[in-house]
């Protein structure tokens, strides 16, 4: 019986018990795609990863799986493995080997030399108009009010289609119909509220598993382009966004974009996480 040592880590907190949880296992080079998706439907946390000996230009290499799928970047448990792997890696920097290609992390340690906080350059996101709008409208309710901004899907990796509110209140009261929103394949549905540098955002998405996330990396990185694309906020500062409110897991994320409308040159997503299980795997 072979055993795999793994550690959870809440992310983008500094908070135990708050934040996203995910579960990072240290050393999984004898587990095949098929186990990893097994053990990542056992955690029952949106994404576990896997981190795995390098295979280019990385000091690793990692593969993440939600419940029901791998992906090939997310923004939280590439994080969470960033600041774990922090225990061991004396660098300040750390490069990390997705399916999206090598994403750079810089860490940040506490005066005692813990890694407490990473910041990332994500890959780059592409976009386009999403064109089932209607139906996602529909699940959320909001076919008469609308988005706040044209409806778009950005892939980084997932694909997050995002949807503006009006305010912080219409967004914490909102209630989608995950049947409707689970016969659309392949994305995660966004909503957002806020103005300048402070912004609410929240995610769903069976499609992925996840009925609603508590933080999630990838849209933070994503939402930051779609606001700075459409004048909602400024390129080269950096927004908070807070997410996960709504289900009782408070999580701050920071993210920055440089560039202008028609060309992004960056996108930095920032963040703490602190430990809060360390556990081994029978299988």
């Amino acid at each position: 019986m072979a055993r795999y040592a793994y550690v959870v880590a809440d992310v983008f907190t500094d908070v135990p018990l708050q934040g996203n949880p995910t579960a990072v296992f240290l050393d999984a080079g004898g587990l095949s795609p098929a186990r990893m998706q097994q053990i990542a439907q056992e955690m029952h946390l949106s994404e576990t990863v896997f981190v795995l000996p390098p295979e280019n230009d990385g000091d690793v290499r990692v593969r993440i799986f939600t419940p029901v799928n791998e992906l090939p970047f997310a923004g939280h448990p590439t994080l969470g493995a960033a600041v774990v792997l922090g225990e061991s890696h004396e660098a300040k920097e750390l490069r990390m080997e997705t399916a999206k290609g090598t994403v750079t992390f810089e860490l940040q340690r506490d005066e005692a030399g813990r890694t407490v906080a990473a910041a990332m350059w994500q890959p780059l996101p592409v976009w386009r108009t999403y064109d089932r709008a209607d139906e996602l409208l529909a699940a959320l309710d909001l076919t008469d009010t609308g988005s706040t901004l044209p409806v778009e899907v950005y892939d980084n990796g997932p694909r997050h289609v995002f949807v503006g509110m009006d305010d912080v209140p219409a967004l914490s009261s909102l209630e989608p119909d995950q049947r409707i929103l689970a016969r659309l394949p392949d994305m995660a549905a966004n909503c957002f509220a806020g103005e300048g540098n402070g912004w609410r955002l929240r995610m769903f998405s069976p499609a992925y598993g996840v009925v609603e996330d508590a933080a999630t990396g990838s849209a933070a990185g994503a939402v930051a382009v779609h606001l700075a694309r459409h004048g909602l906020a400024p390129f080269g500062e950096w927004i908070d966004i807070r997410q996960g409110i709504e289900i009782g897991r408070p999580s701050t994320m920071r993210a920055r974009v440089t560039g202008t409308p028609h060309r992004i040159d960056a996108v930095q997503v920032a963040g703490s996480a602190v430990v809060v299980a360390r556990a081994t795997l029978f299988t």
